[in-house]
């Protein structure tokens, strides 16, 4: 029913990933396939959304009617088997200003806030910008899979006020399991840690994986837990500024929202609500399409990998569309593998050392992109690493 191959041209339309390429790359010249959005056009049922509330003159101050809560309500409860109720809910302008107005409201400077590199690098920043004590709880990466250092975990849980988790994880494409969910969380309980469960790639599972949402498992684990959702990656609306927390304990919700009503960003964006409303109340079609989609990308890259790139290596991914390709078999540094990719295969892919301890190595490539964009990208990647 959607066509995902079509190719669209974003150049001059003031978005970060193309017209931004000489600004992060040092060049304009580079097939971008780093910045975590997509290269598919919206969904016709949300553009249609907002445009017929841009066909009214006046776009006054705004807030989130019944209908919003309920499409997000209805769509948890469809897509991942979890019952919310609406007033779990806070508005938020986007994850990561969410990451960081966590730390503020739930931890003092020099708390320890423990983090699981590689991983998505403004868990970094949204700790140590606010002088908080950043904690790092390496990932084990064997045999090609990464899972987590429990001994570890617990050890550096003692000595923490708060723990950002990536779920599913960023970038190393991990769905991480009910069993390991429940021992995270039993640890955070035990220790008094407020989890952070940055989920907002929950929806753009690969088929065949399912997401388990944290606070979903346990009223223990609930208490200590603020989830983030939003449909900016899901429906490739990250423009529209538009993302969600559900916090079930009422203590931590009300410190969360008083943050909000300080600084004034409750009322949101008008037409960020009218897409999210359509997305989450029509979306589930073309997000079963897209992951379809996705997936064959995944199959694409990796079967070319095994075939022509043989000290290249594709982890196993599992959600989002990020693929986490491992370079270390070709022996070359960090940055000789990326002035080879910048310079002579001119892709912008996302470096791994950006992602902290254990990216050494790795590069970051979105597949969110029609085949015919990746098929130029391989080829590219086969005239400087085949």
């Amino acid at each position: 029913m959607y066509n995902f191959d079509k190719v669209i041209n974003r150049e001059h339309t003031a978005n970060v990933k193309y017209d931004l390429r000489e600004v992060y790359f040092g060049k304009a010249d580079v097939q971008p396939m780093w910045v975590a959005d997509m290269d598919f056009e919206s969904p016709d049922f949300i553009r249609e959304a907002v445009l017929k509330r841009a066909e009214h003159p006046i776009y006054g101050y705004t807030f989130r009617s019944e209908e919003y809560f309920t499409s997000i309500i209805n769509w948890v409860k469809r897509r991942h088997n979890w019952s919310l109720q609406k007033d779990w809910i806070l508005f938020t302008p986007g994850i990561v200003p969410a990451l960081n107005m966590a730390t503020l409201t739930f931890t003092k400077p020099g708390d320890g806030v423990l983090v699981q590199p590689p991983v998505y690098f403004p868990f970094f920043s949204a700790a140590t910008n606010h002088k908080r004590k950043l904690i790092e709880n390496q990932l084990i990466f064997k045999d090609g899979r990464y899972s987590i250092d429990f001994d570890d975990f617990e050890k550096k849980a003692k000595v923490s006020k708060m723990f950002f988790l990536s779920n599913p994880h960023n970038p190393v494409g991990r769905l991480w399991t009910k069993d390991e969910l429940l021992r995270i969380g039993e640890i955070c309980v035990k220790n008094d840690v407020i989890i952070i469960s940055d989920e907002i790639h929950c929806d753009l599972t690969l088929p065949d994986y399912k997401h388990v949402p944290l606070a979903s498992l346990t009223k223990e684990i609930a208490k200590k837990t603020v989830t983030c959702i939003a449909p900016s990656k899901t429906f490739n609306i990250a423009g529209l500024a538009t993302s969600s927390l559900i916090i079930i304990d009422k203590t931590l919700r009300s410190q969360f929202h008083q943050i909000i009503d300080h600084i004034h960003i409750g009322n949101g964006n008008l037409f960020g609500a009218a897409a999210s409303i359509a997305a989450y109340s029509n979306g589930d079609r073309w997000l079963d399409e897209l992951m379809q989609y996705i997936e064959n990308n995944f199959k694409l890259l990796d079967d070319f990998i095994n075939r022509e790139l043989p000290n290249l290596h594709l982890v196993k991914p599992e959600a989002t569309y990020l693929a986490w390709i491992d370079f270390n078999k070709t022996g070359l540094t960090d940055k000789e593998i990326k002035d080879k990719l910048l310079n002579e295969a001119k892709l912008g892919l996302s470096p791994g050392p950006i992602f902290g301890r254990g990216g050494e190595g790795f590069q970051r490539m979105n597949l969110a992109t029609p085949k015919a964009n990746v098929l130029k990208a391989l080829e590219s990647l086969k005239s400087v690493f085949g």
